[in-house]
């Protein structure tokens, strides 16, 4: 079985995100588990396949997988290629939010043709059960061929000994304890609320993530604006939703002494930033999937979440879960865990159980069932 993975997030703004980070887990996963397959040869061949649309289209591929799918823009093809054709779709934030992401005139017209295009789909992966409900409500396409397919925290994420720790501590000039999120911070996220959450809590936090030093260049910025809408908006001096999210969100990181945004961060110096700190924490108001979680347990770090579908889903009892509206109640939940911020150090009853649970559920997750249940997806669809 001859298998074709578009590695085109590698090579793009996605390759330090999420996306990016399931492609090339997934691409390595895949590679390892597929020599493990008794009795069928099965070969990956991972490339961009918009810098090599001739060697998808004249090869003879059992299986073409697109590993992502934005539902404003043309990310799938026009005609169908290989015998089978997989879409990953992370999640549909985008139409959940329309006010927060309006599409213009140009997003509706390609949102139009993603659905027209997405006929020639034998199967859909996506990563949690929520964003399986929200696939079949916005997009009309059957359960039936909606397949479920965990992430999984990477290797690299581990407890470390405190001695292993004490040079990122000074290399990054880290507080003695302090809440964690790393990500982006679109408005999903609910940024604004865990600011608001931890001067409450009284308790310095910190961002990792590149997105949060580049929103001061996020502006109204005329190469920004998109369609007609777009420029109304500006001509009239209304904010576009998205840019004015960022707007104040510039201003809450200006005006918050105790945020300290690191910005991308290499996964050695993060796996030791997740054991430095004394919380992790996840505020969104909605995600797809949410694996900062499970690599924050998977360190031995106590988690807060919000109560969202997927992050629950996810967490499964291991987290402590608070109301993302609320940022009283999200500092409820950090304060329990800190107990006595001067000597957070020593473990409570709680942070302790928080512990163990989140490391025993870390351990469900790994890349080697995430691609084996991506091989029998494949097998399935192939020999349908």
């Amino acid at each position: 079985m001859r298998i074709a993975l578009d590695s085109g997030p590698l090579t793009s703004g996605h390759a330090v995100r999420g996306i990016g980070v399931m492609v090339s887990e997934l691409i390595e996963a895949l590679g390892q588990e597929g020599k493990k397959v008794k009795g069928e040869k099965i070969t990956i061949d991972a490339f961009d396949f918009s810098t090599n649309y001739q060697l998808l289209t004249t090869s003879s591929y059992d299986i073409v997988h697109y590993p992502y799918f934005f539902p404003y823009a043309l990310t799938l093809p026009k005609k169908k290629s290989g015998k089978k054709m997989i879409v990953t779709i992370q999640d549909l934030i985008h139409l959940i939010y329309p006010k927060q992401y309006p599409p213009g005139i140009r997003g509706k017209i390609n949102f139009y043709r993603q659905k027209l295009r997405l006929k020639n789909i034998d199967a859909v992966i996506t990563i949690s059960e929520t964003s399986k409900k929200d696939i079949v409500r916005f997009l009309g396409i059957s359960a039936e061929k909606v397949y479920v397919v965990h992430l999984a925290p990477r290797k690299v994420f581990k407890k470390l000994r405190n001695e292993e720790i004490k040079k990122i501590k000074k290399k990054y000039k880290l507080p003695e304890s302090f809440v964690l999120y790393v990500g982006d911070v679109n408005y999903n996220k609910n940024i604004p609320g865990l600011i608001q959450a931890c001067k409450l809590a009284g308790i310095p936090l910190v961002i990792v993530g590149k997105h949060a030093l580049e929103i001061e260049e996020g502006g109204v910025d005329l190469h920004l604006l998109r369609g007609p809408r777009d420029w109304l908006r500006f001509l009239f001096n209304i904010p576009h939703p998205e840019l004015a999210h960022y707007k104040q969100l510039t201003k809450d990181f200006t005006n918050s002494k105790k945020v300290l945004r690191l910005g991308f961060v290499p996964n050695e110096d993060l796996n030791a930033i997740f054991n430095l700190a004394t919380v992790y924490v996840q505020p969104s108001f909605y995600e797809g999937f949410g694996l900062p979680v499970l690599e924050a347990m998977a360190c031995g770090t106590p988690v807060v979440i919000a109560k969202t579908n997927a992050l629950v889903e996810i967490a499964m009892g291991a987290a402590l879960v608070a109301d993302p509206k609320d940022p009283r109640e999200m500092a409820e939940r950090i304060t329990e865990i800190l107990k006595n911020p001067s000597m957070v150090r020593l473990r409570s009853p709680l942070r302790t159980s928080l512990i163990k649970k989140g490391f025993e559920r870390a351990r469900e997750f790994s890349w080697e069932k995430t691609a084996g249940e991506m091989i029998e997806i494949y097998k399935l669809l192939a020999s349908s």
